[in-house]
């Protein structure tokens, strides 16, 4: 599994690089200094010295008693990437990344978010390194996400509101990806996800790939054995990708990514792809996506800003075909009282990206014996949901 992608940056049929001529120069550069950087040692050295010391690594495999007690069934544990600085998985990519941009001498920094955790985690970064910073985000998503917003700018980053489209994510990236074209001699994209052109699924895939090490040595600590279940949810997949990569030779490890299922498949209002989607290009990549019969991207619903995209990372649609991994998805309402069930059984609000999985973990455990062990990935914690919530349940903060 190591060897993906090929040296074209494709998972089988998947990834590549579709993109206009003028960032070629850029992706070929990122490609080449990435490859010598995963080589060395000063570079890992202290990537490992500010994940350790400034995000907070390793972070907690925490055995969930009450939720599994709750649940009935398999043993949960919790991998809580919500301990992480700036509260969720998105710092790891973010550090790596600003480390990589400052090798190549370029001063200023732009990222797309969505539910704003990839924008926070990208401004924290550029502000430790005295970097500049401009994070764009759709407008819909900036309203649901202000406290994000506020923590953005706060942290010295331009924020620039994206009001074509849908207004979410996906627009976002595309106002990123015009802005990189036009400046990129002296800026560097930080893409939040294992989305986009290569070497950009490859390296933010490889950034996120501590969640699973630190996991695999924690299971086989805590309990002796490996796990029989890990479930994680997925947006562009990160999170996911981070958590199951160092499973994915152990045949007898289930993996379950779980997208968005906004109100039902049939409503056509979710962000399911491989649910209601099929392989084709969007924003650099081939891979699952949600479009019409004529190839134009429909558009999608979450309750939660971070899973709301037409589109999954390149090497998830690998492993659907495969059928190594299995893709499932929650509803908005499935998710919300996910969002309850945790907060009440374990003290934890969960980032609504993270309730998806939760949601899922509710309907798994009871199936499975005591016997049995489930690592989902807490992905992020979620305080900046908390006002959405509230908002949707009619009561005023």
């Amino acid at each position: 599994m190591s060897m993906l992608p090929d040296s074209h940056g494709r998972f089988g049929p998947y990834g590549g690089r579709y993109v206009p001529e003028t960032l070629m120069p850029a992706l070929l550069e990122l490609e080449a200094e990435y490859a010598k950087v995963k080589k060395d040692r000063r570079f890992q050295a202290d990537l490992a010295y500010y994940l350790k010391q400034y995000v907070g690594r390793p972070t907690s495999l925490y055995r969930a008693d009450r939720l599994t007690k709750k649940l009935g069934g398999a043993k949960i544990y919790l991998k809580r990437e919500d301990l992480c600085h700036t509260g969720a998985h998105k710092i790891n990519n973010a550090i790596g990344q600003v480390l990589l941009a400052m090798r190549m001498k370029k001063r200023r920094i732009i990222a797309e978010t969505g539910a704003g955790q990839h924008g926070v985690a990208t401004a924290t970064a550029a502000a430790m390194f005295g970097l500049e910073c401009e994070v764009y985000m759709g407008t819909e998503d900036m309203q649901r996400q202000a406290l994000n917003v506020y923590r953005m700018r706060l942290l010295g980053a331009t924020v620039t509101g994206v009001d074509a489209g849908s207004r979410t994510l996906k627009d976002a990236i595309s106002e990123a990806m015009r802005d990189w074209t036009t400046n990129v001699r002296t800026t560097h994209y930080i893409l939040g996800s294992v989305l986009g052109a290569h070497p950009y699924p490859m390296m933010i895939r490889d950034f996120q790939a501590i969640i699973g090490k630190e996991a695999r040595k924690q299971i086989l600590a805590a309990e002796g054995k490996l796990p029989n279940y890990l479930v994680a949810c997925v947006g562009g997949g990160s999170n996911s990708i981070g958590l199951f990569h160092a499973f994915l030779g152990d045949r007898k490890v289930k993996m379950i990514g779980v997208e968005a299922g906004g109100s039902g498949i049939v409503s056509g209002k979710h962000a399911a792809r491989f649910s209601g989607g099929k392989p084709g290009v969007l924003q650099g990549t081939m891979t699952y996506l949600l479009q019409d019969e004529n190839g134009q991207i429909n558009l999608t619903h979450s309750v939660s800003a971070g899973l709301d995209y037409a589109a999954v990372g390149p090497e998830h649609s690998l492993y659907h075909d495969q059928g190594r991994i299995e893709y499932t998805y929650a509803t908005d309402t499935e998710a919300m009282s996910a969002f309850d069930l945790l907060a009440r059984e374990e003290g934890i609000v969960p980032a609504l990206e993270s309730a998806h999985a939760i949601a899922e973990v509710a309907k798994l455990a009871p199936k499975l014996k005591k016997s049995q062990l489930i690592i989902v990935n807490l992905s992020g914690r979620g305080d900046k949901d908390v006002q959405q919530v509230a908002k949707m349940r009619g009561v005023e903060l």
